[in-house]
Parts: structure tokens; C-alpha cells; sequence
């Protein structure tokens, strides 16, 4: 079985976790991290709001129902489509996009090689 981490994370006033792979959850806090430190640079009209990385841990046991655990591929394809959807005019926004498309790529694999070790 797969060892899962997740993320806690804090948009105005609404909690949530991403689980990912233990192998990549600190990845995901540290792009999380490095777009709060350019997201304010960007000048577009419509930039996504993202929200900040609080925690990282191991289990997770909820008992409030308004938060909610997120998968980790559906939390990066989301990301991915709220960036690539950004008008930018001049900062290169290609390159947090290359940061979010390495993630996303690895987790896709991460998620299929699980998948096969499931099945076979």
C-alpha cells in the first residue's frame, strides 16, 4: 500500500488536504511556496487566488464536514488549468507553468505505476 501525505491548506476561510504521495507532498509545498512568492508579480486582469500551504502530515482523521481531502492529481490539474489560463502580458509565466507541468507529469506516472502494481 502506498504511503499518502497530505497537505493542509488555507484559502480566506476554508481548510483543506491534498494527499499526494509521500514522495512528492514536499514538492507541492514547495511550489506552493515559490508561486505566493511570484503570483503578486503577475499583471494579468484575472490572476487565480491560490491557497497557502500550512502543514504537512501523515494521517489525517476529520471530523468537521466542511473540509475536504483532495487528490493530489486532481489539486495539480486544477492549478495547471487556473495558470495556463492567465492572460500574461509580461512576466514570464512560463516558467511557473513548467514548474506546475513537472510536478503534474510526475504525479500522472507516480499514479500509474501504482495502478499497475495494484493490478498485477
Amino acid at each position: 500500500m502506498a504511503t499518502m501525505r497530505y497537505v493542509l491548506m488555507k484559502e480566506k476561510d476554508t481548510l483543506s488536504f491534498v494527499e499526494m504521495p509521500a514522495s512528492h507532498a514536499y514538492q507541492l509545498s514547495a511550489l506552493n511556496l515559490r508561486l505566493h512568492k511570484e503570483i503578486d508579480k503577475l499583471t494579468a486582469d484575472r490572476v487565480p487566488s491560490l491557497p497557502y500551504a500550512l502543514a504537512e502530515c501523515d494521517n489525517v482523521d476529520l471530523h468537521d464536514a466542511t473540509i475536504s481531502i483532495i487528490g493530489g492529481l486532481q489539486y495539480i490539474n486544477s492549478l495547471e488549468k487556473d495558470f495556463a489560463g492567465i492572460q500574461e502580458k509580461s512576466y514570464p509565466l512560463i516558467s511557473l507553468l513548467t514548474e506546475i507541468r513537472a510536478l503534474q507529469a510526475q504525479l500522472e506516472q507516480w499514479y500509474e505505476e501504482y495502478e499497475e502494481e495494484q493490478l498485477g
